[in-house]
Parts: C-alpha cells; sequence; structure tokens
C-alpha cells in the first residue's frame, strides 16, 4: 500500500482514490465533529444553567469556543507548513476529545467555560487542516467536489446538531453531548492516523513562539471585542478599551518582529499575493453578510411570523439544503472547466439578489411563498463561493505558503462572521431600543407580540438584511477585481509531513 503523501510529494500524480477516499471520509468526520458540537450545545444550555448554574456567565460557554478556535486557525496552517498536515491533525483532534471529556465532567460552569476553551483549542484546526489536506492529496480541477463534500456535511451536522442535542438531553443528560464526540473522534482518528502516512524525509525547523504569542494575543484581545462589545460591555466601557489598545499594541509589535524573523508564524510575503488578498476581502464581507443576518432568522419566525421555536428551526432548513446542492454540482459540473470566476460571480450575484428580496419581502410583510424560496436561492448563491474560493487561493499560493495561506483564508472568514453578527447584532438593538422597548418594558411586550412590537421587529430585521445586501453586493464588486485563476489539472508538489 503506497504512502498517500509520498504519491504526492514525488510529483508523479494524484494519490491512489482508495486512500484518498479513508483521508476524507476521517476529514469529513472531523469536520461534522466540529459543526455538530457547535450547534449542539446550545440546544442544551438551559439544562447546564439549571445544573451548574452562572446564568450570568452563561454567554462564555459559547464565547471561550469561539475565541479558542478562531484565534488558533493561523497557527494551525504556518505548523503544518513546517511540521506536516499529519501531525497537526491528529493534534487537533486529540485535543478536542480531551477538551470534550473534561467538558463531560464539569462540576460548576467556570470549569466548564475553560473545557470549553481546550475543546476550542483543538477546533480550531479542523476546518483549515482539512481544506489544506484535500489541497495537498486531490488534483486542482478535483477539489472542487471534494471541498463540495466538506461543506455539505458542515452544513447538515449544523442542522442536525439541535434535533440531536434535545434528543441527548432528554433521555440522558447535557454531559452526553460532550461523551458523545468520543467515539466519533476515535473514528476519526483511525482512518486519518492509518491512511495520511507521513513522508520519510522531514526537516528540522524552529517554531516562532513570540510570533505565535504576539499573533495569538492580540487576535483573542479585538474577539474579546467583537464578542462582548455592545453585550456584557458596553461600547464606551474601559473594557473595549483597554482590549482594543491591548490588541492594537500586540499587532503593532507583531508586524515589527514578522519583518526581522527568519521564519515568521505569518509570513509578509504572503500578502504579496493579490489573489490572496483579494480572496480574502470577498470571504470576510460575504460572511460578513452571511453571518450577521442568518443569526436572525429564528427571531424573524418567532416574533414576526408567529412559529413556534421548534418549527422555526425548520424554516431555516432551505439555506443550507441551497449550500448544499451548489457545493455538490460546483464540484460536480464546474470543476471539469477548471475556472471558477464565472461561478463566483453568478453566486454572489444572485446571493445579493436574494438579499434584496428578503429585506424588500420582510419589510413589506410577504409571507412563506417569498421568504422561503430566497433562503433557499441564498443558500446556492453562496455555495458557489465558498469551496471556490478556496481552491483558487490555493492554487495561486506557492507549496510552502499553501497551508498558512488557506488557514488564513478561513481566518478571514470566521472574522468576517463574527464581526457580522456584532454589527447586526448592535443594528437592531438600537432600532428596538429608538422604538421605546427597552429592559422589562421590551421584554413584556416581546413576550406578547402586540402589533405595534411585531411592526418594530419587522422594521429592524428588513434593516439587517438591507446592510446584508449592501455587504454582500460590495464582496461582488471586489470580485470583479479578482484576476482569472486557472486552476491547473494536475497536482502540486505537497509540504512533507
Amino acid at each position: 500500500m503506497n504512502k498517500l503523501n509520498e504519491a504526492v510529494s514525488d510529483n508523479s500524480g494524484a494519490a491512489p482514490e482508495s486512500e484518498i477516499r479513508a483521508v476524507y471520509l476521517g476529514l469529513m468526520v472531523v469536520m461534522g465533529l466540529g459543526a455538530i458540537d457547535q450547534s449542539i450545545v446550545a440546544t442544551a444550555l438551559p439544562r447546564i444553567v439549571t445544573d451548574l448554574g452562572g446564568l450570568a456567565h452563561l454567554s462564555w460557554v459559547v464565547t471561550a469556543y469561539v475565541l479558542a478556535s478562531t484565534s488558533t486557525m493561523p497557527l494551525y496552517g504556518k505548523l503544518s507548513d513546517q511540521y506536516g498536515r499529519r501531525p497537526l491533525i491528529l493534534f487537533a483532534v486529540a485535543l478536542f476529545l480531551f477538551g470534550s471529556v473534561l467538558c463531560g465532567l464539569a462540576q460548576n460552569m467556570t470549569e466548564l467555560i475553560v473545557f470549553r476553551a481546550i475543546q476550542g483549542l483543538g477546533a480550531g484546526g479542523f476546518l483549515p487542516l482539512a481544506q489544506i489536506i484535500i489541497g495537498d492529496l486531490v488534483p486542482p480541477a478535483e477539489r472542487a467536489r471534494r471541498q463540495g463534500g466538506i461543506v455539505a456535511v458542515f452544513a447538515l451536522t449544523s442542522v442536525l446538531g439541535p434535533l440531536l442535542g434535545g434528543i441527548i438531553t432528554d433521555l440522558l443528560s447535557w454531559h452526553w453531548i460532550f461523551y458523545v464526540n468520543l467515539p466519533i473522534g476515535a473514528v476519526a482518528l483511525y482512518l486519518i492516523g492509518r491512511a495520511l502516512r507521513p513522508s520519510p524525509k522531514r526537516q528540522s525547523r524552529s517554531i516562532d513562539y513570540l510570533g505565535s504569542i504576539l499573533l495569538t494575543g492580540s487576535t483573542v484581545a479585538y474577539l474579546l471585542v467583537l464578542s462582548l462589545g455592545g453585550s456584557e460591555w458596553p461600547w464606551a466601557s474601559a473594557q473595549v478599551a483597554g482590549a482594543t489598545a491591548l490588541g492594537t499594541v500586540l499587532l503593532a509589535l507583531l508586524l515589527r518582529h514578522v519583518r526581522r524573523a527568519e521564519d515568521p508564524v505569518l509570513p509578509l510575503d504572503l500578502f504579496h499575493s493579490r489573489v490572496f488578498n483579494l480572496g480574502s476581502i470577498v470571504m470576510a464581507l460575504a460572511f460578513l453578510g452571511l453571518m450577521g443576518t442568518s443569526v436572525f432568522f429564528p427571531l424573524f419566525f418567532q416574533m414576526v411570523m408567529g412559529a413556534a421555536p421548534a418549527r422555526s428551526g425548520l424554516l431555516t432548513v432551505p439555506l443550507m439544503v441551497g449550500v448544499v446542492i451548489a457545493s455538490v454540482l460546483n464540484g460536480r459540473v464546474l470543476a471539469p472547466t477548471g475556472r471558477y470566476k464565472a461561478a463566483q460571480v453568478a453566486g454572489l450575484s444572485v446571493a445579493t439578489a436574494a438579499f434584496a428580496g428578503l429585506s424588500w419581502g420582510i419589510h413589506g410583510g410577504a409571507g412563506y411563498a417569498l421568504i422561503e424560496p430566497c433562503i433557499f436561492v441564498l443558500g446556492l448563491g453562496l455555495g458557489l463561493v465558498m469551496p471556490n474560493m478556496t481552491i483558487v487561493v490555493q492554487s495561486a499560493l506557492p507549496a510552502p505558503r499553501r497551508g498558512v495561506g488557506t488557514a488564513m483564508l478561513t481566518f478571514f472568514r470566521s472574522l468576517g462572521g463574527l464581526v457580522g453578527v456584532t454589527g447586526s447584532g448592535a443594528i437592531l438593538s438600537w432600532e428596538i431600543h429608538a422604538g421605546g422597548l427597552s429592559g422589562p418594558a421590551m421584554a413584556l411586550a416581546t413576550a406578547a407580540r402586540a402589533p405595534a412590537v411585531v411592526e418594530l421587529y419587522r422594521s429592524a430585521i428588513a434593516h439587517v438584511f438591507m446592510a446584508g445586501t449592501v455587504l454582500v453586493a460590495l464582496a461582488l464588486l471586489v470580485l470583479f477585481f479578482l484576476p482569472e485563476q486557472p486552476v491547473p489539472a494536475k497536482a502540486p508538489a505537497a509540504t512533507p509531513d
């Protein structure tokens, strides 16, 4: 049985299909594990608070995970360029499973928050490393099909997570939503560990410890502002000012350091690539709009349309269905051409139209007959953009920068999503307060769903989608300046493990 990485690194062509399938299956399990964990925990939060208390710190159960996973994405990419993909993906899964065990054993809210951060440290490697490994092992013209499958698994498990969380919590206990990760993770470790074998050649390289600390510190500081600003921390508070100042100082020190370091954690020459720069901007803007609006779908369905909580979740399924269909068709229909810009332009054009339709429909009091198709079309549009951009950026970067470049692209995407959620929440909160609802009055009026309250929410959510329309339209405008990047059919040389 040929070693998978050797088959690629000797430039003889793509790795054997049977071995690619084994690794690919393992990566799909890993992606499903990370996606389902994020959504399954949200369902169990009320029961966790009942058992552990600490309602005031509930948001940190989610925030700690997001901070840890997002801030470590660039590190996984750089370290995988230095030491290989295999040890990094195995470490990420093992650390995630270790954190899962600790979360299940947590006896109070403080412990759970700390253990969720440990989980996040592992999960931060899932998406970037999966995309990097596929980029190493699969010929560029075939990557869309593989990347599309990863997106499909991520979307489907995100939908199934809340349902499974409710079932497990009711039948067993909330502890088992963490323990269930263990058998799934064990399968992933076995598949990847068996099929993704290291190359016999290894070069010893030093780790940029100072750069890693500065990069992680500045990222965490800014993410704290984005995650907690306007909610737990008022925007004019000392916490926001202090975290912003700390992030700025650490970022300045990082930029100074990477100019002098021999092999920095964040190579500046990465930003010499026009494809990488514009691709990162497009992904950030697209997710600014997507995440900033999609989180308000359940609120819209419950507050404006009067749907029950369970039904409101089902009404958002067309978004993921659209993403899955577009991702799969993209890989099978468009991949053979080797050109993706036309598909990306079409995708963002469709997404912009869908956002505009949602904003207009919500503001005008349209029913499900308009809203649901727009949600589906929005998913179709975004499904044509996400896998393609990863492939284009990977093809534009040299092999020594492919790992960190892919990870940074994923990081900017996640960062855009966080900014989108924060900004959209600020728009919604400002409009609700401007309408005279705040504090106890808002809680009573919201529970009663008085006509005036419904209209206030309708107007506020319509404006959120209007902002999403503008952001995705800006992403489309930037995309026009992206150089046409033909994707070669030949597999590139992989970075040795």
